[in-house]
């Protein structure tokens, strides 16, 4: 009995065996997906790295040399202009105090001796011993040295103090904002040392302030690809910082000259960028800006992946009936293909949406 058993186990393995290498000798049957073309549009896009900056941004500098004493707004606050922005004690320059000293001191002796001169032939006018033309001649010298007196003082008063009583309104001691916008950064703090910009320095930044309602993006585009580009043409910024925001920009400038950034030669680019309500956009955020390059609409259209080449020449393969071991034969047929976005191709010609098109082989578990 136990022998009859381990005879019918053999047998079974035998059988299963000779099955399952039987099986693994037949050729497997390969099945490609099939697809129509589909009207569709194609669109070559590009993908240029940069940065959103304000158009407009200045350095607000002092009209003095001086010593920070107060300091009115701090970095983010929005001013208008003319706002002050700090204040500042001035030092004076001793060769110009002294100069403005001495211009007094000259200007006090010329008026008391205009002044002397004025009395005497005011009495002589009254005796009538000389003209109203004379008389009125040293009237005017009387006016003009007392309005030199006066200006000798307040240029004094400006060296000193750096205001004086005439144009008190417009001191050099108050830091006031040159345009409207907000203040991006306050490099200085109370108790700084400041210069005023001259021939020999730019002069110490108080601030700096943007307009942030106009910004625009600032980017290097490859040289294979700024012959594409036209002025106007649109873009789609999208910020790192804030990746569910997309924004509106239209390309406003190409740069003519290129630059060398790590030994490609790439060109300057700026777009003007559309911002609408509220948007809170910080100068200086990392942007992507998409810019389609070129493209077709309405146009017959299939997987790259579909096509074959050889030569100059680009082909499809379409159904061609049944071969002996039932699977389908396909034969080439030559396209003419244009635009290709990298993953989808326009076909110009060879076929139509009617066509069938052998895809990709069906991977089988």
């Amino acid at each position: 009995m136990k022998k009859i058993i381990i005879i019918s186990i053999l047998a079974i393995l035998f059988i299963g065996t000779f099955v399952f290498l039987w099986g693994k000798s037949q050729p497997e049957v390969i099945e490609y997906e099939e697809l129509k073309p589909t009207i569709g549009t194609i669109s070559k896009n590009t993908i240029v790295t940069g940065k959103l900056e304000p158009r407009n941004e200045v350095n607000v500098k002092p009209q003095i040399s001086g010593i920070i004493t107060e300091i009115l707004k701090a970095p983010g606050h929005k001013v208008n202009q003319g706002d002050v922005i700090a204040k500042i004690k001035v030092i004076p320059d001793m060769a110009q105090l002294s100069s403005a000293e001495s211009r007094v001191r000259l200007a006090e002796i010329n008026l008391k001796q205009v002044e002397t001169d004025y009395k005497r032939d005011e009495n002589l006018y009254n005796q009538k011993l000389i003209s109203a033309n004379d008389f009125d001649k040293i009237s005017q010298q009387l006016k003009q040295a007392i309005e030199e007196k006066a200006a000798a003082e307040d240029a004094l008063q400006v060296v000193r103090d750096g205001v004086s009583k005439s144009n008190a309104s417009a001191s050099s001691t108050l830091i006031r904002a040159t345009i409207a916008g907000v203040i991006l950064d306050i490099p200085v703090k109370v108790g700084n040392s400041v210069i005023n910009s001259n021939s020999f320095n730019d002069g110490t930044t108080i601030a700096t302030i943007a307009n942030m309602n106009d910004l625009i993006f600032r980017g290097n585009i490859d040289e294979t690809e700024v012959g594409q580009l036209t002025e106007g043409m649109p873009m789609k910024i999208t910020i790192g910082a804030l990746q569910d925001m997309t924004l509106d920009a239209v390309l406003e400038y190409i740069s003519p000259k290129a630059i060398e950034n790590n030994g490609a030669n790439q060109f300057e680019i700026k777009a003007a960028v559309r911002l609408s309500g509220e948007t809170k956009i910080r100068a200086g955020y990392s942007a992507n800006a998409e810019i389609v390059l070129s493209e077709v609409k309405n146009v017959i259209t299939v997987p790259e992946s579909v096509l074959e080449f050889e030569g100059d020449s680009t082909f499809v393969l379409i159904p061609d009936g049944t071969k002996t071991d039932g699977t389908k034969n396909y034969q080439r047929q030559s396209v003419t293909t244009g635009l290709s976005d990298g993953v989808n191709i326009e076909i110009k010609s060879g076929i139509d949406t009617t066509a069938t098109v052998r895809g990709q082989q069906i991977i089988k578990d």
